[in-house]
């Protein structure tokens, strides 16, 4: 019975890329089901997703040898896994929940490809819904000073270790994590911001949008780096909004579009979709 893996990697971009990488993959008698590929010319960068299946699991680790010397060769930075792999994944959440309970639904019933292994939250307010899901709940409560930041965020840390988690996701955590916690899980850690980045950055986007008058809101999910709301952007969608919404109308919707998001962004990184590219994103859908 064959083995489905998923193959991604980017690396300084030059002609024979794919034909090196795929003529490596046949010669183990790989069989190539999906191939994206990107080349962009600003940044001279090649980008690549390949899914293929193979007969037998002992092949991988000579697969993998052999793209560890061919990747010296090509400068090229890849990763390799079983496309049926669930990614081990931490929910942060605060006193919204919205977006908490889209990922449990589409996890638990939707195939969504993340194990949810633990949820942290700095209030308690949905201990009984995870709970009730058999999902650890973690109350790590935090003051409004750098040293209590500091406590309560290897507290996280150590949450995220024991559970071996690969993935974390801000699902409405309204906490700005230090630069720390931000550099360690670059590429890793995935932010919904309930705007359409880059407007209305920060705190109160619904109540900022309102006081422009925009006929349209949207939200933004993107990975986290030290600078706020600054992140490369996986995902956007939006809504349209009229003078008859008040700011409560415009919360309600945006729920919707948050969660929707949210949830496309941690799909497409679970499924290894999306790469890096400077400040942007490469995404392969």
């Amino acid at each position: 019975m064959s083995t489905s893996f998923i193959l991604s990697f980017h690396c300084p971009d030059r002609s024979g890329i794919q034909s090196k990488i795929s003529s490596l993959l046949y010669g183990n008698d790989a069989f190539l089901t999906d191939v994206q590929s990107y080349s962009d010319e600003d940044t001279q960068s090649f980008f690549s997703r390949i899914v293929f299946s193979v007969n037998s699991k002992t092949v991988i680790s000579k697969i993998s040898s052999q793209l560890q010397t061919l990747g010296i060769e090509l400068d090229m930075v890849w990763t390799i896994d079983e496309q049926e792999k669930k990614v081990k994944t931490v929910i942060a959440v605060s006193k919204l929940g919205h977006c908490l309970n889209d990922l449990l639904f589409r996890a638990k019933y939707r195939n969504m490809p993340i194990e949810i292994v633990g949820v942290v939250s700095n209030h308690e307010d949905f201990r009984e819904i995870v709970e009730f899901n058999n999902i650890p709940f973690h109350f790590l409560p935090i003051e409004k000073n750098l040293d209590s930041k500091r406590k309560q965020e290897s507290l996280f840390q150590k949450v995220v270790d024991d559970a071996g988690a690969e993935m974390i996701v801000l699902a409405r955590y309204m906490q700005i994590l230090t630069e720390d916690l931000s550099n360690k899980w670059f590429g890793k850690c995935i932010n919904i911001h309930h705007s359409f980045l880059p407007s209305f950055k920060g705190a109160n986007p619904y109540e900022q949008a309102f006081s422009k008058g925009v006929k349209l809101i949207g939200a933004t999910a993107h990975f986290v780096t030290p600078d706020l709301d600054e992140g490369p952007i996986i995902e956007q969608n939006i809504e349209r909004i009229s003078h008859y919404d008040n700011i409560d109308d415009l919360i309600r919707k945006g729920n919707d579009i948050e969660s929707i998001v949210l949830a496309r962004a941690v799909r497409w990184h679970a499924e290894k979709r999306v790469l890096i590219n400077g400040n942007k994103t490469v995404v392969f859908t």
